[in-house]
């Protein structure tokens, strides 16, 4: 599942039709999957824009508070963290979460549930 693994051609579906792709990427990560970071700082596009934050000054609360605030927000869907930062950001009006997407046999993506699925405890 592309949104599990952060595809780098997932990522840029999302971000270039927002006009984000040449942006900074703020990427948070609780580190057990480094191979995701690695794919994604290859890839030329997205690479040169992402930003850590430093071990040092990371901390959940901080983390959680600068994806609650940011522009755009593709979480994992398999992660409760993700889960509590879109149902932030949709209860303070932000629209421009990501977690539940899928490919269209064009190669397109799409949303499989709107905003509010989120809070769906079946999800």
């Amino acid at each position: 599942m592309a949104a599990l693994d952060m595809d780098p051609q997932y990522v840029k579906a999302i971000l270039e039709p927002l006009g984000m792709l040449r942006h900074p990427i703020l990427f948070i990560t609780d580190h057990q999957r480094p191979e995701i970071l690695e794919k994604l700082k290859a890839d030329p596009d997205i690479g040169p824009n992402i930003h850590l934050i430093p071990t040092e000054a990371s901390w959940v609360g901080g983390d959680i508070t600068a994806a609650i605030m940011s522009d755009v927000f593709i979480g994992n869907p398999a992660s409760s963290f993700s889960g509590f930062i879109a149902k932030s950001r949709v209860a303070l009006g932000f629209d421009t979460n990501f977690m539940f997407r899928t490919k269209t046999v064009d190669g397109g993506w799409v949303d499989v549930c709107d905003h509010r699925c989120i809070f769906d405890k079946k999800v």
